[in-house]
């Protein structure tokens, strides 16, 4: 029995295909393919923003030690929502890092995930990530919405929505750095 090449050819896209479904290949093309769709998030208009009311919203640090978020009244702030076995979340990470170098010290991030520490520890350390992990504690109400990660915000000093990104953005850019600068300089 004689196999044709374009039989040959069809089950080699089959398998492709499949690899994206059951193989740690398919996880890594995902998570490829999300970062290279993503964008810069869009700023919202001055007349749209929303502002943060309360700033009373307990979170947990990396050593699990309970700290309010009112620390941070008066700062421009990052969050980000996100969770280590998201697909869309681990393809915005490396971005969020990037970011993290270039402006810690200068506002506060607020990588917020509500796992456990050691599967948030292990993905850490597997990446090489060294951004601040922040946990929210589950049934607390929180001033922004993070109930479907990716969710980031940008919030200028006076507890502006600056920028409102649900899905995977693009936070290593020009334009985001632009904003982020003259949201310090105000």
């Amino acid at each position: 029995m004689k196999i044709r090449r374009k039989t040959v050819l069809n089950i080699a896209i089959m398998a492709l295909i499949l690899s994206f479904f059951v193989t740690p290949l398919g996880d890594y093309s995902k998570v490829l393919l999300n970062k290279w769709f993503s964008f810069s998030p869009e700023v919202t208009k001055e007349i749209n923003r929303g502002q943060i009311k309360d700033y009373n919203w307990k979170l947990k640090d990396a050593n699990w030690n309970f700290f309010n978020f009112k620390k941070s009244k008066g700062r421009v702030v990052f969050i980000n929502f996100w969770r280590s076995w998201n697909i869309p979340s681990e393809a915005e990470v490396e971005s969020i890092q990037k970011l993290y170098d270039d402006y810690k010290g200068k506002i506060d991030f607020y990588i917020i995930t509500n796992e456990e520490r050691e599967p948030v520890e292990k993905f850490m350390e597997e990446h090489g990530f060294t951004f601040p992990v922040t946990y929210s504690i589950v049934g607390d109400p929180m001033p922004v919405d993070g109930s479907k990660p990716p969710r980031s915000y940008l919030l200028d000093k006076e507890g502006r929505i600056v920028i409102s990104k649900e899905g995977v953005a693009d936070w290593d850019n020009d334009k985001v750095k632009a904003i982020l600068d003259d949201l310090i300089a105000k």
